[in-house]
């Protein structure tokens, strides 16, 4: 073998190495297998990859039998957003519901043990939590994703989940760097951008992100997002500025200090693949500074996988990227897998630490007690349990693409099996006079309407208040972020959609 073809191999497998591809089905593909072994280093799981935690055990055993070390990550924030319980809704709330509790023990628990199933089922790479500063309430795509609008309060909580989840032996991968919180445009759609200035941006979003750097969180994800005070003509995942000069740059020179693995938010979002095109897209974004290409969230399969590698080899060939940046990334990559297959939970403390195992013996698991406590419920100390059948009216708009549609959301399951004869309707701003429809539909039950993001949207306020002028015994449950003034017999604001929340908001309903 000659000195160029070993070149051209090294080459073709660093560029491999770089990916991060998703893929259809729940068992291996015969092609994933294949790049696995030609040197693909990580691969991306979403819902559609899970059916149960022992099939995902299988899953990951499958691929481990062709590369021992591999990063498999995997999008899992709890809350709105998982792939765990994609079809059952999660078992633990989301941050904001943990940052209005503020109980950093919480938090550092919450993630500890949604780490160690993880662990358990050979995920190693979590893309969470997010540090995003929600400095925006009328932000379309973070929200309950994120702790919250104080920076301090964001940065402690991102902390404690870096910790939990770190312990239990899965790598952090803090998002939306250099932060999503103050946008009005959803990335997956569009091109958002933020105007703050360099000041702002480093008294707000960048706070929680220097937190995390310096508790050690293995990986961070950049953000396709526009901030001219960085950078005025590329988004955050292309700009040399954002990921080599501030994020990649030592705390002397005034950057982060980040050392670890820099991996991009999905490429296949149209902020990107509608902008740059996706060929072109990783070209730019592993220039300016990142080291694993996250692709797969909508697009899966040899094809794209193969596309990319291609433009990575020929870019180093025409000098468009530099072979040694295209190695460093490869490095990271294998350094990172190395790490967590070196992880071994004897090695992390387990549940030693007393704060790790705060309130995993509460009665419903830790994910309950935590959404318990995230209630604020107001009209408790007048209202009355049902003597009889509820209505819950679920006023809906379509998911943002990170939640997906298929997660089931509200307290209407958890009713129905509380209190006997319940019925449930859903409905959305396409349905004319949503309020009149609902009184129809309830005939002479008592309506429970439950709502997200209330404040964003005028067709939801407007039924509302016309089912709170129509029955005064109306109770009104918000699931999203609680910026509309409590309204209802009873209101209860859950600060998210999981599971956990909507069984919290059901028992103070039935039960009072």
């Amino acid at each position: 073998m000659t000195t160029s073809v070993r070149a051209s191999d090294t080459l073709t497998r660093d560029a491999l190495a770089v990916l991060q591809p998703g893929f259809a089905g729940t068992s291996a593909p015969s092609w994933l297998l294949r790049q696995l072994d030609e040197g693909l280093a990580s691969v991306g799981l979403f819902g559609r990859n899970i059916d149960s935690p022992e099939q995902l055990a299988l899953l990951t055993e499958q691929l481990r039998d062709v590369r021992a070390d591999l990063l498999i990550a995997i999008d899992e924030e709890g809350g709105d957003v998982t792939r765990l319980e994609a079809r059952g809704g999660s078992s633990y709330p989301g941050n904001l519901a943990l940052g209005h509790i503020d109980d950093p023990d919480l938090t550092r628990a919450v993630a500890h043990e949604l780490g160690s199933r993880l662990a358990a089922a050979g995920v190693n790479l979590n893309w969470a939590p997010s540090a995003d500063v929600n400095s925006n309430p009328d932000n379309p795509v973070i929200g309950v994703r994120s702790f919250g609008g104080d920076p301090a309060l964001v940065a402690r909580h991102t902390v404690a989940y870096i910790e939990g989840l770190q312990a239990a032996g899965v790598a952090a991968c803090v998002k939306h760097f250099p932060g999503h919180g103050d946008t009005a445009v959803d990335s997956h759609h569009a091109m958002p951008r933020i105007d703050a200035d360099l000041e702002t941006l480093r008294a707000r979003e960048l706070v929680p992100f220097a937190a995390a750097i310096e508790a050690g969180s293995k990986c961070v994800m950049s953000a396709h997002i526009l901030l001219p005070a960085l950078d005025e003509a590329r988004p955050g995942t292309l700009s040399p500025a954002a990921l080599t000069g501030l994020l990649r740059a030592p705390r002397s020179e005034g950057g982060l200090g980040h050392q670890g693995l820099i991996v991009t938010d999905g490429m296949e979002m149209r902020a990107i693949s509608a902008t740059y095109g996706l060929e072109r897209g990783s070209v730019l974004a592993l220039a300016a500074g990142a080291d694993a290409i996250c692709v797969g969230g909508g697009l899966a399969g040899e094809d794209t996988v193969l596309r990319l590698r291609d433009a990575l080899v020929s870019a180093v060939r025409d000098g468009e990227l530099t072979e040694e940046r295209l190695a460093d990334a490869a490095a990271r990559v294998r350094g990172l897998a190395a790490w967590a297959r070196g992880v071994r939970r004897s090695d992390t403390g387990g549940l030693a630490d007393p704060a790790l195992r705060a309130g995993t013996s509460a009665a419903g698991g830790i994910g309950l007690e935590a959404a318990r406590r995230a209630l604020v419920v107001t009209g408790l100390e007048s209202y009355r349990h049902p003597s009889g059948p509820l209505y819950v009216a679920a006023l809906t708009t379509v998911a943002n693409i990170a939640v997906g549609d298929e997660t089931p959301w509200g307290p209407a399951a958890e009713l129905e099996r509380m209190v006997p004869g319940t019925r449930t309707g859903t409905y959305g701003s396409a349905d004319g006079d949503v309020g009149a429809a609902v009184l129809a539909d309830a005939g002479d039950r008592p309506v429970v309407v439950v709502v997200r993001d209330l404040h964003r949207h005028p067709w939801m306020s407007e039924a509302v208040a016309r089912l709170v002028a129509a029955r005064q015994d109306t109770v009104v449950v918000e699931m999203g972020l609680p910026q509309a003034a409590p309204q209802g017999a009873l209101h209860i604001a859950t600060h998210g959609a999981a599971r956990v929340c909507g069984r919290a908001a059901a028992e103070v309903i039935a039960r009072g």
